[in-house]
């Protein structure tokens, strides 16, 4: 355990770190593998840091009709994951500075604020392209929200919060009950949807009519788009944790806060996301991507999944 307040900072500004320069080479590693099932050589796995070095040293152009917003939301998608890390185990089975301040809905909450801000942001550029990606991203964002909520009241009935550190030490306790197979398949399918991979979306697809999150991106350059790539990624890292230090369990977790503890327990994170990756890449590579209207048949089925998820909890518990 932490046994003062500045080493649980100290924690908790390194758990930032982690995220912040870690997510690239998660997403490099899962852009190499895709490549390499697919017959290609693939990228280098650190491709994604010299793409951000490069579009960081880049000029930043910006339409005429660009307002506020279309400038502030590539800062407030990045900073959004980095809020919701601070809530949430990525390291440490024990809470630190600030894990108190939300819960698994603020978080949920956080993301969806980062994302409506890119919404605005495509729109307030004025490209048509951009105009469609968002419009297909709110459809997908209108079928994910009630899931989520169902996932939430799943949790919150089960072990009775929904603050993180407290949902995984339960889950830890039923672990591959009926219930919680059934959570970590709903969170698995809400997971896609949220990272914008097949088959909700095809990341590296070039076809503006075919593509969703891409198709926001249209108007962005330079800085701001690096902004908004470094955020994708975090997105997806941090989405990653919840699903396997929240939703999984806690194993990995440091349970001191020394840091042979706590770097045992980032060599463990890498190798949980080595697994997530494999597990995304075998599905973008045997599946197709869903045409748009078919997108809430999946994601009603994942709202199935959770619904039924609760139905067995109130069965077990009366």
């Amino acid at each position: 355990m932490v046994h003062s307040l500045a080493e649980a900072m100290l924690l908790q500004i390194f758990q930032l770190f982690s995220v912040l320069f870690l997510s690239p080479l998660i997403k490099g590693v899962l852009n190499r593998w895709k490549e390499f099932v697919q017959g290609k050589k693939g990228p280098s796995i650190f491709q994604v840091y010299w793409d951000l070095w490069k579009l960081f040293h880049k000029e930043r152009v910006r339409p005429e009709s660009a307002g506020w917003i279309y400038c502030a939301a590539p800062c407030v998608y990045f900073a959004a994951p980095l809020i919701v890390t601070m809530l949430i185990p990525v390291l440490t089975a024990f809470p630190l500075y600030m894990a108190f301040a939300g819960d698994m809905l603020a978080g949920g909450f956080i993301l969806g604020l980062g994302g409506f801000f890119l919404l605005l942001g495509a729109t307030a550029g004025g490209s048509p392209y951009a105009g469609v990606g968002a419009t297909r991203a709110r459809f997908v964002s209108m079928n994910v929200e009630p899931v989520l909520l169902l996932i939430l009241l799943c949790v919150s009935y089960t072990a009775h919060s929904t603050i993180p550190y407290v949902v995984n030490q339960v889950m830890a306790g039923m672990f591959f009950s009926p219930v919680h197979i059934l959570l970590i398949a709903a969170f698995f399918m809400v997971f896609l949807a949220e990272t914008g991979r097949i088959p909700i979306d095809n990341p590296s697809s070039h076809h503006e009519f075919s593509m969703i999150g891409a198709n926001r991106l249209y108007d962005y350059s330079g800085p701001d788009l690096a902004l908004i790539e470094w955020g994708g990624a975090m997105k997806y890292f941090v989405l990653g944790v919840i699903l396997m230090n929240v939703i999984f369990g806690p194993w990995g977790l440091a349970a001191a806060g020394n840091w042979v503890a706590v770097a045992g327990a980032e060599l463990s994170l890498f190798l949980k996301f080595l697994v997530l990756n494999a597990c995304v890449v075998w599905i973008e590579s045997s599946m197709g991507k869903l045409r748009l209207l078919r997108i809430s048949e999946y994601l009603g089925a994942a709202g199935g999944i959770a619904l039924f998820a609760i139905i067995l909890q109130i069965v077990a518990t009366a």
